[in-house]
Formats: C-alpha cells, sequence, structure tokens
C-alpha cells in the first residue's frame, strides 16, 4: 500500500524560504504542478485566441468550445445574474482540468488527489458566496437557512440542519473531487502492479496482457474522468453561486 501511495506524497523541491509558527515554507511538487497547470491553461488561452480568425483552427475552436461550455452552463443554472461571476468559475474549471490532466502524466503529482487544495478552492468560491450574498440581500440572506412555509415550532432545527448543510458543501465539493481522483489513480497502480507480478511468474506471464488491457481501458476512462470531475465542480460551484444571487 505504500507504494502505490508513493506517487502522492508532497516532497519539498528547495530549502525553506520563510516560516509560519515552526513550519516551514517551500516550493514543492505541487506546487510545481499547480504552476504547470496555470502555465499551460494560460498559454492555451492565450495563443489559442491571438488569431481571432473567422474560422477558427483546432486550438482556436477548442478554446472557444471550453469558453461556450461554461458560459452556457453559468447562465442556465444560475440566471443572467451570474455573469460577473463567469471569469471565476471558468479559471476554476480550467485549473483543475489541467491538474487532472497532468496527474495523468507518467511520475507526476495528482494535484487533486489532495483534500487541502481542494479545500482551499471551495473556501474561496463560498468566500464569494458569502460575500456575495450579504452585499446583495443584507442580513435579508441569513432566510437563506430558514425554509419558506415552513411551521414555526420546527423552525429551530430546520434552521440548523440549513445551515450545517450550507456549511458541509465545501466539503463535499473537495471530497468529491479528491476521492474520485485518488481512486483512480490507485486503481491505475494496483492493475499495473498486476502485470508486473504476473509477467515475472515465468509460464504465466501471458496473463499479464488482462491487466494491461483493463489499465489501458482504465487510463482512457481516467482522462474522461478528469475531464468530467472538473465540470461537475463548475456545475456545483454554479448551483451554489445561485444561493446568492436569487436566494432559491
Amino acid at each position: 500500500m505504500a507504494s502505490l501511495l508513493e506517487e502522492f506524497e508532497i516532497h519539498r523541491m528547495s530549502t525553506p524560504m520563510f516560516s509560519i509558527g515552526h513550519h516551514p515554507i517551500a516550493f514543492t511538487n505541487s506546487a510545481l504542478f499547480m504552476l504547470l497547470a496555470i502555465t499551460a491553461s494560460t498559454t492555451l488561452m492565450v495563443l489559442a485566441m491571438r488569431p481571432q480568425a473567422l474560422v477558427p483552427g483546432r486550438w482556436q475552436m477548442l478554446a472557444e468550445k471550453l469558453y461556450a461550455m461554461i458560459a452556457d452552463m453559468v447562465t442556465g443554472t444560475a440566471g443572467e445574474g451570474a455573469k460577473p461571476f463567469f471569469p471565476f468559475i471558468f479559471t476554476v474549471f480550467v485549473f483543475i482540468l489541467f491538474c487532472n490532466i497532468f496527474g495523468m502524466l507518467p511520475h507526476s503529482l495528482a494535484v487533486t488527489s489532495h483534500i487541502l487544495i481542494n479545500i482551499a478552492i471551495a473556501f474561496s468560491l463560498f468566500a464569494i458566496i458569502l460575500i456575495t450574498g450579504f452585499v446583495r440581500h443584507g442580513v435579508h440572506f441569513l432566510q437563506l437557512f430558514v425554509p419558506p412555509g415552513a411551521p414555526k415550532f420546527m423552525l429551530p432545527f430546520l434552521v440548523v440542519i440549513e445551515l450545517f448543510s450550507f456549511l458541509v458543501r465545501p466539503f463535499s465539493l473537495s471530497i468529491r473531487l479528491f476521492a474520485n481522483m485518488l481512486a483512480g489513480h490507485i486503481l491505475l497502480g494496483v492493475f499495473a502492479g498486476m502485470t508486473v507480478s504476473l509477467l515475472a511468474a515465468g509460464w504465466l506471464g501471458w496473463l499479464g496482457i488482462l491487466p494491461l488491457a483493463v489499465n489501458v481501458a482504465i487510463t482512457g476512462f481516467e482522462f474522461f474522468v478528469a475531464f468530467l470531475q472538473a465540470y461537475i465542480y463548475a456545475v456545483l460551484s454554479a448551483v451554489y453561486l445561485r444561493d446568492a444571487i436569487e436566494m432559491h
């Protein structure tokens, strides 16, 4: 199990630059792959859209499709009032997508398989939701936790349940992404280990083609999951943002 989890370990790549309390802060492999994801996604969007051709090429078409897909999703899920928040949701989608894809490369780190990184993204989303809710609705935003039409004697219990449900959302967002990426990479490691073990088993080595074929299929499926999880994260972000905009 230790070898299966080895690829998820975070390592320092520099000496500590400074410390916060007793915790040294250094450049790590996690920071490296996040920086690569930011650089690659920014390069794609800037270079792909630079020609601004009427008949788009492949890269411009890809960038436009991603843009249009998330724009339609945001307005369809959270309404026209969510348009000012499209840049944030699109940025989160592209960042998670590229982190997931880079995590599929050999000897890389799946950044989104670390729950604390996912929680940091989710907390930034919910900070925006809270600020937007109170700026737009003032203290009436607290009515979000009061189910309409509920009996008054049930309100103390229902308010606690609604508040707990709201506070759990960033953790559920983070755990969903973390669990899917972690499980997929562990599954790939299991079947890769089975392939190596069977190939080293002498006359049974030909059986190694079976887990190898499964691993190839799972790899293709994991690339689909990398996109799907980024999209689900964006969709749920828009759904939660609608609460702050329309008080639903």
